[in-house]
């Protein structure tokens, strides 16, 4: 890994952690997640009060190349990149965050 790439992922903080994680098994479970899940999960787990914020988090991914945006408004799916995977991956062995549970998906199970 780039020293640049060690670096970005070390910044990101348990939001972004939690919507590359929740994104990832959205999509290995084959669930779309767009914007509106993202902001309602981080609101019940109190990492964010404001839409605002939740959507500041995924433009930063997104402008990472961590995330890739589909679709219109609020209703964009949210799609893990390679690299997106790879930072994922390397917080999980990091230990950095705590996955935390997603009432979307758990409402989809």
């Amino acid at each position: 890994m780039s020293p640049l790439f060690e670096r970005q992922v070390d910044k990101l903080r348990e939001g972004h952690f939690l919507v590359l994680y929740w994104v990832a098994r959205a999509e290995d479970t084959g669930h779309a997640y767009n914007i509106t899940n993202a902001f309602d999960d981080l609101k019940a787990q109190g990492i964010t009060r404001t839409k605002q914020t939740a959507v500041a988090m995924i433009e930063a991914l997104d402008a990472l190349d961590f995330l890739r945006l589909q679709g219109q408004g609020n209703r964009k799916h949210l799609l893990i990149t390679d690299d997106g995977a790879r930072a994922l991956e390397r917080l999980v062995h990091k230990g950095a965050f705590q996955p935390r549970r997603s009432s979307f998906l758990e409402a989809q199970s």
